[in-house]
């Protein structure tokens, strides 16, 4: 049995569908009711990783753990706690999904420091365990949805500084292999696309995938500050645009991890696109 928390995220969901595939027993984990559409033989379980004592139920009878700091609530977590937890109900194995920033961003109290010490909870488990640490998510164009739909127009800010931007389906790829595959332990590995993109080749990547024009319209660095602040915490938006406007020569750097564990290129941004259109239709 393989546990996977976050199994409602871009990354979970994938990787839930592709265990599932390949006859593992997985237990998707989220914190809302049953996921729609979970493949046949999925067990749900209902729990929090902040909260670790309702995960002991989905624990029974694993062998291996996804675990996934579930975004704004990693603060929020006690990740020394659910490996102790791990552990003790016999799980073997963890992957845990980090982040780039931790190594690119170390002074950054959200992509750093606080990565850092989930990824030293990971280190010190006893576990044998392997640490993902993507770059910017593709996904992250879903915040163009409504106004690609109404508009077919899109606004980002740096429009022409590019990432090697990440598949998330790649993400749980890499994920699957270091859950099922010996060969993984004690592996930190940085994922990236297979090149830089930018916003602008974005907007025109999703263009080409609907078959007619998206309008791209770069806002300053306040504006784009003034939307993030709506969902994000300031530290988080902070270090974010600092990522996507002054970026790393790391940051920039595309990895060959991907590669490496799949034996094929990462997709890229267009392929992602073409993959989800229906999303912005």
């Amino acid at each position: 049995m393989i546990v996977v928390t976050g199994a409602t995220g871009n990354v979970g969901r994938t990787l839930v569908q592709t265990l599932a595939a390949a006859g593992e027993q997985v237990t998707a984990v989220s914190r809302g009711t049953t996921p729609p559409a979970l493949p046949d033989g999925v067990r749900h379980q209902r729990s929090d990783v902040t909260e670790p004592e309702t995960l002991a139920p989905a624990f029974a009878g694993a062998k291996a753990l996804f675990l996934h700091d579930t975004g704004t609530s990693a603060h929020l977590m006690n990740p020394r706690a659910i490996l102790e937890l791990a552990k003790s109900a016999g799980i073997q194995r963890v992957v845990q999904l980090s982040s780039q920033g931790v190594a690119t961003r170390p002074e950054s109290p959200s992509h750093g420091q606080l990565g850092r010490s989930i990824e030293e909870a990971v280190l010190e488990s006893g576990l044998e365990w392997t640490i993902l640490r993507p770059g910017a998510f593709a996904s992250n164009a879903y915040a163009w949805v409504e106004s690609a739909r109404t508009q077919r127009t899109v606004a980002a800010p740096f429009g022409d500084v590019g990432l090697p931007v990440i598949d998330p389906a790649d993400i749980a790829e890499v994920a699957a292999a270091a859950l099922r595959e010996d060969g993984h332990t004690g592996q930190i590995y940085t994922l990236t696309g297979p090149a830089l993109s930018t916003p602008r080749q974005r907007a025109d990547d999703l263009g080409a995938a609907l078959g007619e024009p998206i309008r791209f319209v770069e806002q300053t660095r306040e504006e784009a500050r003034a939307q993030m602040a709506q969902f994000m915490p300031e530290p988080v938006v902070e270090t974010t645009l600092a990522i996507i406007g002054a970026p790393t020569s790391a940051e920039q750097q595309v990895s060959p991890d991907v590669a490496k564990v799949l034996g094929r290129a990462p997709h890229s941004f267009a392929d992602w696109a073409r993959r989800n259109m229906v999303a912005f239709k």
